[in-house]
């Protein structure tokens, strides 16, 4: 056989498969890498990169818009030692107690649903601007009639979609759903550039600041090391503590005063999930943010306000909770090493953490009392070489014991009490949290986690890249301490593995 004869039986294969490839690239892309290892320090690598950062990204271009598609394709495996319900995001706050049968249980799964998809549009500049829309969406929603029974039919769910209007002289303008401001960026206060744990697990780290939400955002280039943004957020109370579990006398109310309304369901044709309620926030959440680049790390120091409401019969009452945070990245080894640490702490604060504990409890009065609590997270990235990446993190989030005192009345105007309203009430019975079956009432204090892995790049070519990743889970949820005066807690040991293909991306 002549040469001519071999090079032409070998190329064959690949003239082949060419054509699918590029449809797959097309459909598929490569944005959203979990560890991107070409980047060319460690702490730029991150599952947010954008397909516009990697110059394999396949596009096309159409009329004045160059259109670059973005995304990859998962086979995720879970166990967990504890039965959570959960798919490939974990539930930090509801790790079953020992009282409960699901701690008995451990819990295997396998999972494409975080399969992502991703396309960013591009206009050519013009007049002193330049615009861009970028769209993102994976499997993980679950609506009513999701389920896992047979075609595992959940819905396409909305991760980031915005629009992004920026101006040559350094501000720019972004409208629509994106990562909260207040989330740590990798460098400046750029979009699709956040510095987001790089974990298999899509709840990612206790102590990790985060929303993906509706937003408005201006943000401002003051100079070639400093930004400055302000972001007007969309609203949610979430984790709100009502008195429900308050004591009761015969002729005497279960709750105090009656007729409290902190959020409402939806009615026929509101497009809102049926089954859940929506709290009656008054106003958007508003976070304030500076972040600087000196010339080694990268620092941003960062403040947000929010305000919560509760109706009680024909008045409203709307009460403030504002926070601080800040956060910084350390390349500790230009190229291989770098630390991470970031944190926020104030009142009413748990929607913001991924551990989702408790914003507001409710007053005797019926007023929203926001809930102190701090959160805080700190990591290692380690790259060692070009197709290796580690990871080392842990975190907490842990709130105050937020209680009020007040007395219920009867029909007839006799008050009983005083009774104990709030979160970490003392007279919560906890004595039967480590018997199944018992009684246990306490609400949760903190959530302690330590997560580690790695991503191997298995294969880098012309076919794009397969990454492999690895990690180990350990978290602690701890509730208040009630009436006899411990405070339970409940550990889980996590594992998962993922396999991630990323086409063209190198």
């Amino acid at each position: 056989m002549t040469l001519s004869r071999i090079a032409s039986v070998t190329a064959a294969p690949q003239r082949r498969l060419a054509p699918v490839a590029a449809a797959v690239a097309l459909v598929l892309g490569v944005a959203a890498a979990p560890a991107v290892m070409a980047q060319s320090t460690p702490e730029q690598n991150s599952p947010a990169n954008s397909p516009q950062t990697d110059s394999h990204a396949p596009s096309i271009q159409t009329g004045p818009l160059k259109i670059t598609f973005g995304g990859f394709t998962e086979l995720a495996t879970i166990y967990r030692n504890k039965n959570e319900t959960a798919d490939v995001g974990s539930s930090f706050n509801g790790i079953p107690m020992g009282n409960n049968e699901q701690s008995n249980v451990s819990e295997f799964r396998e999972s494409a649903r975080q399969s992502r998809l991703s396309m960013l549009a591009q206009g050519d500049p013009y007049d002193g601007g330049r615009a861009e829309a970028y769209f993102e969406m994976d499997f993980l929603g679950a609506a009513p009639t999701a389920n896992s029974n047979e075609s595992n039919s959940y819905n396409l769910r909305m991760r980031n979609i915005y629009g992004k209007f920026e101006s040559d002289s350094g501000w720019y303008v972004l409208a629509g759903q994106n990562w909260s401001l207040l989330t740590l960026e990798k460098k400046g206060m750029e979009p699709r550039d956040e510095n987001v744990p790089l974990t298999i697990d899509a709840q990612y780290v206790a102590g990790f600041n985060w929303t993906r939400n509706a937003q408005v955002r201006l943000v401002d280039k003051l100079s070639d090391r400093v930004w400055l943004g302000l972001s007007l957020e969309s609203p949610q109370a979430t984790g709100i503590v009502t008195n429900n579990n308050v004591p009761t006398t015969t002729g005497t109310p279960a709750a105090f005063p009656s007729g409290i309304v902190t959020s409402f369901g939806n009615t026929p044709g509101s497009l809102y999930a049926p089954t859940n309620n929506y709290s009656i926030d008054p106003a958007p959440d508003v976070i304030a943010k500076i972040a600087a680049d000196p010339g080694y790390g990268h620092y941003e120091l960062f403040g947000m306000g929010r305000w919560f409401r509760s109706a009680v019969g024909t008045d409203t009452q709307t009460t403030f909770g504002g926070s601080v945070g800040a956060g910084m990245i350390l390349p500790l080894v230009p190229q291989m090493l770098s630390f991470q640490v970031s944190g926020l702490v104030g009142k009413g604060i748990g929607r913001y953490g991924s551990g989702s504990l408790s914003d507001v409890v409710m007053k005797p009065d019926g007023q929203l009392a926001p809930v102190g609590e701090y959160e805080i997270m700190a990591g290692l990235t380690a790259t060692p070489t070009a197709n290796w990446q580690l990871y080392l993190y842990t975190g907490r989030e842990q709130e105050s014991r937020t209680v009020y005192q007040g007395t219920l009345l009867n029909s007839a105007g006799t008050a009983y009490g005083p009774y104990s309203y709030g979160l970490g009430l003392p007279t919560a019975n906890n004595s039967g949290c480590y018997t199944l079956g018992g009684t246990c009432a306490g609400a949760n204090r903190k959530i302690d986690e330590v997560t580690s892995g790695f991503w191997w790049k298995a294969y880098n070519g012309q076919l794009g890249n397969v990454q492999v990743g690895l990690q180990m889970e350990w978290l602690e949820r701890t509730l208040f301490s009630g009436s006899g005066g411990t405070a339970p807690d409940a550990n889980i040991v996590i594992g998962m593995a993922s396999f991630r293909y990323y086409p063209y991306q190198k």
